[in-house]
């Protein structure tokens, strides 16, 4: 058995970069800093770092809940500052009074730019604007050709890292009841779907596991996973209590609250 084994085979190419990450601390004891990585990844560079004496780990997002956070793996002799993380803030100045965007408007104006969703983190909503942070590498880029979000002609302006919004996160925990495991029954479960409305939606793309689109109704999900449909909102599959006298698995799973 490899430390493959013990991951999704679809995880398997971020888990031998991450394994190329941490061995290059331990033989050129060089620091590496990440772009931004999505709370899955974070927990898998967690568990292949683990309590390593040699090469330590650290996160930052601006703050400390943050969903999309930097990492850096350093060795052990070093110390790290947030400033080390290299983020840049900036907040997309725009018409409010007239127009109205939203986050969807935002996340696909950076990538209509040409940036990649590892190259930005958290977009985050306040009164009549949007933050979001991107790194120092491409801060440039995206001042000077961020131009336009949705209908609305934007202005960029940086702000010092400690004028970011707060991130609002807040799960209501459900219980349910499913035959199994597999995709579809739970989103049917979370989004009090029948089978025949989840699978389209399934099919058409709109369905992302733990970040990643998934086309497979039968993909089996594993306690600690993100459910995300588009427009329907997210949801998380807390933990597995057991099977009933009749076979069926008790979940308990949350549901994000719109803030």
């Amino acid at each position: 058995m490899t430390i493959l084994d013990h991951f999704r085979k679809e995880e398997h190419p971020f888990v031998e970069q991450a394994l190329e990450w941490k061995e290059g601390v331990e033989t050129r004891y060089e620091r590496k800093l990440t772009e931004f990585l999505d709370p899955r990844e974070q927990a898998i560079l967690s568990s292949i770092v683990g309590k390593d004496e040699t090469v330590f780990l650290s996160f930052w997002g601006g703050q400390a809940n943050s969903e999309r956070k930097r990492a850096i793996l350093y060795p052990f002799y070093e110390e790290v500052t947030e400033e080390d993380f290299e983020l840049v803030l900036f907040e997309i100045i725009y018409p409010n009074k007239f127009i109205t965007l939203s986050h969807r408007d935002c996340l696909g104006a950076l990538l209509n730019i040409g940036l990649v969703r590892q190259k930005f983190g958290d977009i985050i909503e306040g009164e009549g604007c949007f933050q979001f942070l991107t790194t120092k590498e491409v801060s440039m880029f995206v001042q000077t050709n961020l131009e336009k979000v949705g209908q609305a002609s934007v202005t960029l302006k940086e702000k010092p890292l400690h004028h970011l919004l707060p991130m609002k996160e807040e799960w209501k925990e459900k219980t349910g009841f499913v035959s199994s495991l597999r995709l579809d029954a739970l989103l049917s479960e979370m989004y009090h779907l029948s089978r025949n409305k989840v699978l389209p939606y399934i099919e058409k793309k709109r369905v992302k596991v733990n970040w990643q689109l998934m086309d497979d109704p039968s993909y089996p999900l594993e306690a600690g996973d993100y459910l995300s449909v588009r427009g329907l909102g997210r949801r998380k599959l807390f933990a597995i209590d057991g099977e009933t006298k009749k076979g069926r698995l008790r979940i308990r799973y949350g549901e994000m609250l719109e803030t």
